[in-house]
């Protein structure tokens, strides 16, 4: 008996290929709203960040529209502060009164603070020293890593400065006892590259003295009275962070010798050095602040600065001698790795007229013939090739001087 057509076993189940197909179109669906979910969410995220932005807005154009509501304030001294309250002088029409004053706020207030007050004239709240915002950022937060180990042939200059700037503000009591005032300042003057401003470094380093750096050029400006004012603003920084340390590079650009120039850029130039001068050595009491100066052009500074009660001591930072140089080679050389050929006292020997400075470069030269010829060794053939080298340099500048001159 032959089967018919319904007796044969199909390979296949028709319904439940009918159901796979549904599972993998509801997958399909699926992974689409999944993605399209996705899509809102990001969205979402974006209008709440849109959303926050507006509302920061809103609130600062509701805080500035608030303020813009308020009565306007004005700006006065406080002359005293007496039982019944403070006597302020408003400023611009020199208004004095006597207003009440919280306790909170007689705690804070003391005579010749800025305050604000309102229309009846109470005391909103008391203002910050009115000093330039320059100042303040020239007070060096960081000590530099410089320390009197790495000064080589200086040591009778280094004595100096400490015996100025070092012991005055961390052994007073010395001075009272010999019935001396000590050294307020100290002017640095030599060749470029001898180690004044490293020496000014190391004093830096190694006291707890808050240290307020800047360039003579700095005080040099356009506008009439801003290099005066910006000299006031440093003395009061330092003496509001007393004991402190003031250091001035460079201070030919504003103390050279007074002339009879009518120019009004050299009449601000010296109405700067003048309020310098009574800074220096004025009526003010200056405190524990100590002066280091320096510069290249001893010759061009006027006599009124150089003399003693504004700079009680002028330090010559010369060119190193022999023994110098070798105790600076010896510096700059001491985390380099030498062969046993190098000898310091043949380099000190063969760089008669090099500062500080030079050698420096000497040393740098040095170790870039190594790494040019691929080693990690500097032999003495590397420094007498730097050395010829920063000469040749030294000499082709000179000559490109003269043909421009």
């Amino acid at each position: 008996m032959t089967d018919t057509v319904d007796d044969v076993e199909l390979p296949y189940d028709e319904g439940s290929a009918s159901r796979q197909e549904k599972i993998e179109s509801l997958q399909e669906e699926l992974d689409v709203l999944e993605s399209q979910n996705e899509e809102m969410r990001d969205k979402l995220l974006d209008a709440n960040a849109e959303n926050n932005k507006y509302q920061q807005k809103l609130e600062r154009l509701t805080h500035e529209n608030k303020k813009l509501k308020q009565s306007p304030l004005f700006v006065a001294t406080v002359q005293e502060i007496t039982p019944d309250g403070a006597v302020i002088k408003q400023h611009g029409n020199n208004q004095e009164a006597l207003t009440e004053i919280t306790a909170e706020m007689r705690e804070k207030l003391n005579p010749d603070d800025r305050v604000a007050v309102n229309n009846s004239l109470s005391v909103v709240k008391k203002l910050e020293k009115e000093t330039d915002v320059r100042a303040r950022v020239m007070q060096v937060e960081h000590s530099p890593d410089v320390t009197y180990a790495d000064i080589g042939g200086l040591e009778e200059q280094m004595q100096e400065v400490r015996e100025t700037v070092e012991m005055p503000l961390e052994h007073p009591d010395m001075f009272e006892d010999v019935g001396i005032t000590p050294p307020s300042g100290v002017l640095l003057y030599g060749p470029p590259g001898t180690g004044k401003t490293m020496l000014a470094k190391a004093v830096a380093n190694e006291t707890d003295a808050t240290f307020i750096k800047m360039a003579g050029s700095e005080l040099v400006h356009k506008f009439i009275g801003e290099g005066a004012k910006l000299v006031r603003d440093l003395f009061e920084v330092a003496r509001e962070n007393q004991p402190a340390v003031l250091f001035i590079d460079e201070i030919d650009a504003i103390a050279s010798k007074r002339t009879d120039s009518k120019t009004s850029g050299d009449a601000e130039v010296q109405r700067t050095m003048m309020q310098l001068l009574s800074e220096m050595d004025g009526f003010d009491e200056r405190g524990e602040v100590r002066i280091i100066a320096a510069t290249n052009r001893f010759d061009m500074l006027d006599p009124a600065i150089l003399r003693p009660g504004r700079f009680d001591r002028l330090i010559e930072v010369p060119k190193p001698n022999t023994e110098g140089r070798e105790i600076i080679f010896q510096i700059h050389t001491r985390k380099m790795n030498l062969a046993s050929d190098i000898n310091f006292d043949e380099l000190a020997e063969m760089t008669p007229d090099a500062s500080g400075a030079d050698i420096k470069a000497i040393c740098t030269e040095a170790g870039m013939f190594a790494i040019r010829d691929d080693r990690t060794e500097v032999t003495l053939d590397d420094f007498l090739g730097a050395h010829e080298k920063l000469q040749q340099d030294d000499e082709t500048g000179a000559d490109d001087s003269l043909a421009f001159a």
